[in-house]
């Protein structure tokens, strides 16, 4: 057994796989500023919700080697660990820096290296209290817990890059607030951890050195192929520029408003994470916000390309420490540019089309969300009914598009109506009838059967809430690998 393992492996407990994994001591190679040790809560009565197999294979394990039991010792009662680390960070929230902030109840258990040859992270929520948890109480809500796996799992099918949830685990319940809540453990599986905000904490205390260490690791572990280049750093932004472009331009396509786009809650690696009150809006309205608590309407849907170019901009100051602050505005200056360029891509791949001209894409993205906005059809029953409903005629006659919409408009809706599909028309035409295949699994592969409504995450917790029923939830996620 290597030292690796030694530091990791729990030796009475060398059956459970998670336990066998070839454990890297990654972030613990970096000085303990970055991280606090901590143990995690002992929980009782664990049922094991929710395990991803989906994940296993990714890390090199088969499934049905894999029995709940494991999931319960990893992810629950968290043996085969020594110590887990709760991350330091600080970040700005709704624009105000705050240096009160951290890992307050979630903590790093332990990196592997995937078969892919990336390094990834188990995270946890929910499992206690740490030296970042000030006065709450390091838990985590069963329904918050049932969100995150709902969020992750439909954003993951629907094209984003996001983290997903490798387990959800029932504990005893709580008290919150007067309020007893049942209580969960959760396994956040990501590529990294690291936030905006961990290099903000940096620069708060004014330590370049530590800037200097924590981007050379970012580099070596997360953008290998920049490593030791002479330009290393500035690339390494750059290429997080266009990652976080191409995040926000899949938010957008899919409709999915993230709620609470702190700095904290970017990750450097622009991997999606941190599913507190997002939504997925129902019609298309720019102004839309999942957060009641945001009542300037900061994180709209409509901002979140602005919110994700600000949040780029905050970073650039404890990057100074290493990068020309000129170079990274030179870079930064390219993310509207980007942003479009990906959020075409993706509203083209939703409206089954792989290519067309740039005056072709403005027109039909323009009008598509014209219509959406006039007529307040369902934002995603539009793009189901294209992927339910087209099929070879529509080539051949525009009044056969769309027609299980025409009963949902009128009076002038039905002009802006017809006029999308006679578009839709002369681009198929444009086609050959052999492209019509490409076009049809194009919307099957892009545009999900259901979607995740507040009315439908509220209809899935009522089941489990009221009668313990967990198979509205067990169907919704079979439903949107579909």
């Amino acid at each position: 057994m290597s030292k690796i393992h030694q530091n990791y492996i729990d030796r009475q407990s060398t059956s459970n796989p998670f336990f066998d994994l070839n454990y890297e001591l990654a972030l613990e190679s970096l000085d303990n500023d970055f991280f606090d040790p901590v143990q995690p809560a002992n929980f009782s009565g664990l049922t094991l919700r929710f395990r991803n197999d989906n994940l296993l294979p990714i890390i090199g394990l088969e499934s049905e080697k894999v029995t709940d039991e494991h999931f319960l010792d990893f992810g629950g009662s968290f043996q085969g660990r020594q110590s887990c680390l709760a991350l330091r960070y600080h970040g700005h929230q709704f624009g105000q820096y705050n240096p009160y902030l951290g890992d307050g109840r979630g903590f790093l258990y332990g990196q592997v290296r995937g078969i892919d040859g990336k390094l990834y992270d188990f995270g946890t929520k929910g499992s206690g209290q740490t030296p970042h948890s000030h006065s709450k109480d390091g838990r985590l809500s069963l329904k918050g817990g049932v969100r995150e796996v709902l969020a992750a799992e439909a954003l993951h099918y629907s094209g984003v890059k996001t983290s997903r949830c490798l387990s959800l685990i029932e504990t005893e319940s709580f008290t919150r607030d007067g309020e007893t809540e049942r209580g969960a453990v959760m396994v956040r599986f990501s590529h990294s951890h690291l936030r905006f905000g961990t290099f903000e904490r940096l620069d708060y205390y004014d330590r370049p050195d530590l800037i200097q260490q924590l981007l050379d690791h970012v580099i070596q572990y997360y953008y290998p192929h920049l490593w030791q280049q002479q330009d290393c750093y500035i690339r390494f932004y750059g290429e997080l520029v266009e990652r976080v472009a191409q995040l926000v331009g899949q938010w957008m396509a899919v409709g999915f408003c993230h709620g609470v786009l702190n700095t904290d809650n970017m990750s450097i690696t622009g991997e999606s994470f941190d599913y507190g009150p997002y939504a997925f809006i129902d019609t298309y309205n720019p102004y839309f916000t999942a957060a009641a608590f945001d009542r300037q309407g900061r994180y709209s849907y409509r901002n979140q390309p602005s919110v994700g170019r600000w949040n780029l901009e905050m970073l650039q100051r404890p990057l100074s420490a290493v990068i020309p602050v000129s170079e990274m505005e030179s870079a930064l200056a390219s993310f509207s540019e980007l942003y479009t360029q990906y959020y075409h891509q993706q509203m083209l791949h939703k409206l089954g089309f792989d290519h067309l001209s740039f005056l072709e894409t403005e027109e039909l993205i323009d009008l598509t969300l014209q219509l959406l906005f006039l007529t307040k059809i369902s934002y995603h029953k539009f793009f189901s009914s294209l992927r339910q409903g087209f099929s070879s005629p529509w080539r051949e006659d525009a009044n056969y598009i769309l027609q299980d919409l025409e009963h949902l408009v009128s009076g002038d809706e039905v002009a802006i109506l017809k006029r999308w599909c006679w578009l839709y028309h002369q681009l198929l035409l444009e086609r050959s009838p052999e492209a019509l295949n490409q076009i049809a699994q194009r919307l099957q592969q892009t545009n999900p059967v259901v979607t995740l409504l507040k009315s439908e995450i509220e209809t899935i917790w009522q089941a489990i809430s009221e009668h313990d029923n967990w198979q509205p939830f067990i169907d919704f996620l079979k439903l949107v690998r579909v």
